[in-house]
Formats: structure tokens, sequence, C-alpha cells
């Protein structure tokens, strides 16, 4: 075969194939322009309050406030997993014991962008009944900050920085800095707790207090304690009972998450 015949072929054969591969390119290229952008699924860690031989509150006709916080906080994890906007871990997934210093630690081991937990309240004045949030008092906050400052060589990550790695007095001004805006957002979702649930459920007088639970005092997480009740309260107690009233705080501590990271969508 003549030179001139196997040299046009394969011109052809090579003009083919970049046709081919244009067209695969256009393609890949209107496909890219087409598709869903993939969409950051945030972390939320839901700590069910008390649990295995610790019972937490007692209500009055037997009621467990380990039981209650669990079933609540199934059903919003259920809520929040279906929605796919969110990756949700629980800090006990049975009746167990977890310490409470552990349950932080598994918050930041799991990279928790938010930290709710949930339990039922009690009052030796049984009148009193309501829904409330909690946010770490300043006093608890500046003591925790001590404490995981003088804990910098154990290479604390906080804010992606490892303190371990810096200066004395830079560490200490960068964990101070992360928690300040930890503080400023925990405000915020508890704020939205307010707004959200005190449409569906009574809220307990001054409903947004501050304490030094040791829950909360994870300096990089954005941390609230949601008191859905109080097992003291014979009336409350019955409702915290009833499956489709844990399922209307669970509908909104949900709105109240969402919420909440509309406000940083940027991030």
């Amino acid at each position: 075969m003549p030179d001139i015949v196997l040299a046009r072929r394969a011109l052809l054969a090579l003009l083919a194939c970049g046709a081919w591969a244009g067209a695969e390119a256009r393609a890949a290229t209107l496909r890219a322009r087409h598709a869903r952008p993939v969409q950051h699924r945030r972390v939320v860690v839901i700590d069910p309050g008390h649990g295995g031989i610790d019972p937490g509150t007692i209500g009055a006709s037997g009621t467990y406030e380990k039981s209650i916080t669990f079933a609540t906080a199934l059903e919003l994890a259920h809520d929040l997993e279906r929605s796919g906007r969110f990756q949700v871990l629980l800090t006990r997934r049975r009746d167990t014991f977890v310490p409470l210093r552990e349950r932080v630690v598994r918050a930041r081991a799991g990279h928790a962008e938010l930290f709710l937990s949930i339990h039922a309240d009690a009052f030796p004045d049984t009148a009193m009944h309501g829904l409330s949030v909690y946010t770490l008092s300043d006093q608890a906050s500046d003591r925790e900050t001590a404490a995981l400052a003088a804990r910098e060589n154990r290479a604390d990550l906080v804010g992606g920085v490892n303190l371990s790695r810096q200066p004395r007095e830079i560490g200490q001004i960068l964990l101070d800095l992360e928690r300040r805006q930890t503080m400023n957002r925990s405000l915020a979702l508890a704020q939205d707790v307010v707004a959200e649930l005190g449409r569906d459920v009574t809220l307990l007088e001054k409903p947004h207090r501050a304490a030094g639970f040791a829950v909360l005092t994870a300096p990089d997480i954005p941390s609230v304690l949601v008191e859905i009740g109080t097992l003291s309260n014979p009336g409350e107690e019955r409702l915290l009972r009833q499956p489709a009233y844990r399922r209307r705080i669970a509908q909104g501590l949900m709105r109240a998450i969402e919420r909440y990271f509309a406000a940083y969508r940027e991030e």
C-alpha cells in the first residue's frame, strides 16, 4: 500500500480521535455546568443527658430523665440526617453511662461544628415548668480556658492551630480569641432555640440562662444545653412522655439548628 494512503488513513484516525476528545470535553463541561454543587454536611453532635447507672431526674410518676433525653435525641438525629444537610453524631447510642468530659472529647474527636446537649429539669416548686436553654457562664469559661492553656504541651488543637507549636503568649491569645468567638456563637444558637421553640412549647421564665455545665466547656465548639421541660411538674412530665410532644420539640430544635447555620453559610 502506498505510503500516501497510509498517511491519509493515519491523519483521518487522528482527526476522528480529536473530534471525539473534543466532544467528550464539551460534554464534560456541560455536565459540570449543570451538576449540583456538592453540599458540605454540617457536623452536629447531639448529647442525650445521663444514661446507664445515672438516671438523671426521676419524675413523680417514675419517668427517667435519661429515657426522655435519649428518645428526643434520636428523633432529632433522625430528622437532621433525613434532611441530607447534616452529619449527626450521638455521644451515646444506647442506655450507657458516659462521663461528662468524655462527651466533650467525643465531640471534638468528631470535628463537631455544633454541640447540643438534651436534658430535662426539676425544681422544688412543682408549679414551675417550661423549656430553657443554657450557655456556659463567663466564669466557668475562663476556668476552662486556663485549664486548656495549661495543657498546651499535649498538642491541643484549637481552630486548626496546634497550640503546642506556638509561643505560650501567642497560644493563649489564639485560645482566648477562639473562646470568645465560640461563646458568641453559642449565644446565637441559644437565641435561635428560644425563638423557634417558643413558637411550639411553653418556655420557662427567663429561658436563656448561663451556668458552668461541664459538657459546654469545649473552647472551639458552639455549645448549648437544652432543658426540654420539667419532670417535677406533673403536667409537663405527662407531656414529655408523649412521642408527639417530643417530636414537636425535635422539630423546633431542628429549625433552630438550620437557622443557626444559615447565619454562617460562608464557612
